[in-house]
């Protein structure tokens, strides 16, 4: 049975509470007629990510999810890395917003350390997505996604999440906040994740 058919038949978890995160991942499911849930609907806590690496700490939440519930999972760990910041906040992204996940307050606390390291525009920078998916007694399985730009300020238009509002993508004037989503969608590094993703779930 192919990896596709395997999550055709047994659904597949989402191992994600963030909502923004699941709307985009449901969204690029939904071609590949797979019956799709999330950690809460199965009551699952979030695992703590203590991992030095995208790759790493996504794992830790597929391979948990796939151990609580018996079924596929799939997880995505991504953040924003800045040049002028030597690749951070990186895999702290969420972090940078404290307890309440405030990214306002996270672009706050990326300009003020840009200011702090007196670094001059174009702010160079990067979205890093990693997808793992973790199958029953199966090796997890990792698909990495790109983008790159350069950061704006003031923060940028309500579409999106996270850091969107401020993040350009190359070629482009709008930032993700102000980008439409089904445009996004084709371009983003988590799009890009998915376009390997996808790939291997045909092959």
């Amino acid at each position: 049975m192919s990896v596709l058919a395997q999550l055709q038949k047994d659904g597949l978890v989402i191992a994600t509470h963030n909502k923004g995160k699941l709307r985009e991942i449901e969204a690029m499911l939904a071609p590949l007629h797979i019956q799709v849930s999330a950690s809460s609907d199965h009551n699952l806590e979030e695992p703590e990510e203590n991992g030095e690496t995208f790759e790493a700490n996504a794992a830790i939440k597929s391979e948990y999810t796939t151990k609580a519930t018996g079924k596929p999972a799939l997880s995505d760990d991504s953040g924003l890395e800045v040049e002028a910041l030597q690749g951070a906040p990186g895999i702290f992204s969420a972090r940078w917003g404290g307890p309440q996940k405030d990214f306002y307050l996270a672009m706050d606390k990326v300009k003020a350390a840009l200011d702090e390291v007196k670094a001059l525009p174009p702010y160079k920078a990067n979205f890093t997505c990693v997808l793992a998916l973790s199958l029953p007694a199966q090796p997890t399985l990792f698909f990495r996604g790109e983008v790159h730009g350069q950061l704006e300020f003031p923060p940028r238009g309500t579409q999106g999440f996270g850091y969107d509002p401020i993040f350009v993508p190359e070629s482009h004037t709008e930032t993700f906040g102000e980008i439409d989503p089904a445009i996004k969608h084709q371009m983003s590094h988590r799009a890009n994740a998915f376009s390997l993703f996808c790939d291997a779930l045909k092959a």
